[in-house]
């Protein structure tokens, strides 16, 4: 007897990596195992030395083919089993490691829009739908679009047994947003991608495409991102970790060296409206959403909890984004346990 696995990757695609896939049988008895590829395809190698190989690091039932088949994201490597240049969770690991004893913990707000050819799910194929508004956790066929291939993508992450806390409908037409966490850093990242294969795959099924763009339709629509929440065990416990945190994320160049990795075209969304923050301007506040950083307000009403980084990208990598705020935060954190 046999079963199928469908290897995942992250391809070297830029300035926005794609997810690449492909199926190997395995016997019953078997586990999945390095397996190679063709990386000239990827833009990961080139064609003389176009060998890639993947490292299986993250596994969980198929939810699309049942039985006893296997979803199995993987790392690049390169032919000596070193982390291929596009590796970006080899990046996060030891950053992971590092301030394990913090107990970082992540939920991730992945933001999304369904296109069907080359317009936004329910916008009209002349002219524009009704302003924005009513679409949010709407209900109604005059409102919502796309609701079975979410609601068929969420049974297909709880299949898989993947850690999904919730989805709803967002500000535009088409738009969707589901939640993964909270989870360690690895763990989230890892989850958030397979859970975007699983978004991909299920839409393919209904004929329709999915964009993490950060701006799918120009003009006075909402973008798309992905709020990134956050928390270490002494965030949980006290407010002033709250504070040291923000501080943190606002101090000298760090957030500029963040945007920077928060996801291609991250200009168009951060304007200072549709409830962003400005490009090029830092700052946090209690239940603002137009702050980099929002505290909760329940969060101030406990005095601990976590914060939420509203800058982040539909289209983030969340190896990136998890390993930049555990290494600003949590070595702030850090240094004011130290003094």
């Amino acid at each position: 007897m046999s079963y199928r696995a469908e290897y995942i990757w992250i391809d070297g695609g830029h300035p926005t990596a794609r997810l690449r896939s492909k199926t190997k049988i395995l016997d019953d008895n078997a586990l999945p195992a390095v397996w190679g590829f063709d990386g000239s395809s990827t833009n990961q190698a080139a064609g003389h030395a176009s060998d890639c190989v993947l490292e299986p690091v993250f596994t969980c039932p198929d939810p699309i083919r049942g039985g006893g088949d296997l979803l199995v994201l993987c790392e690049v490597l390169d032919t000596a089993l070193v982390p291929h240049e596009s590796n970006r969770r080899s990046r996060l690991t030891p950053v992971a490691e590092r301030f394990a004893g913090q107990e970082p913990l992540f939920g991730i707000e992945q933001e999304y829009t369904f296109f069907r050819g080359g317009r936004p799910l329910g916008f009209p194929d002349n002219g524009f739908p009704a302003p924005q508004g009513g679409y949010y956790c709407g209900v109604g066929a005059d409102e919502i679009f796309g609701r079975e291939i979410v609601e068929q993508h969420l049974s297909y992450c709880l299949a898989a047994g993947l850690n999904i806390c919730g989805i709803n409908a967002e500000v535009m037409p088409g738009q969707w947003e589901f939640q993964v966490g909270p989870l360690p850093p690895l763990e989230v990242a890892d989850q958030l991608w397979v859970a975007r294969w699983l978004l991909y795959r299920t839409a393919e099924e209904h004929g329709v495409s999915v964009t993490l763009d950060p701006k799918p339709a120009l003009g006075d629509w909402n973008g798309a991102g992905a709020h990134t929440n956050f928390s270490t065990r002494s965030m949980r416990e006290n407010y002033d970790a709250i504070i040291t945190a923000c501080e943190s994320l606002g101090h000298g160049d760090k957030p500029y060296e963040h945007l920077r990795f928060y996801g291609s075209g991250i200009e168009l969304r951060l304007t200072g409206q549709h409830e962003t923050s400005a490009w090029g301007e830092f700052s946090y506040g209690v239940s603002d959403r137009g702050a980099s950083i929002r505290i909760p307000w329940q969060v101030e009403a406990d005095k601990k909890g976590y914060i939420e980084d509203r800058r982040p990208n539909a289209n983030v990598d969340p190896y990136d984004v998890t390993r930049l705020i555990v290494d600003t935060c949590c070595a702030a954190l850090e240094r004011a346990a130290q003094v």
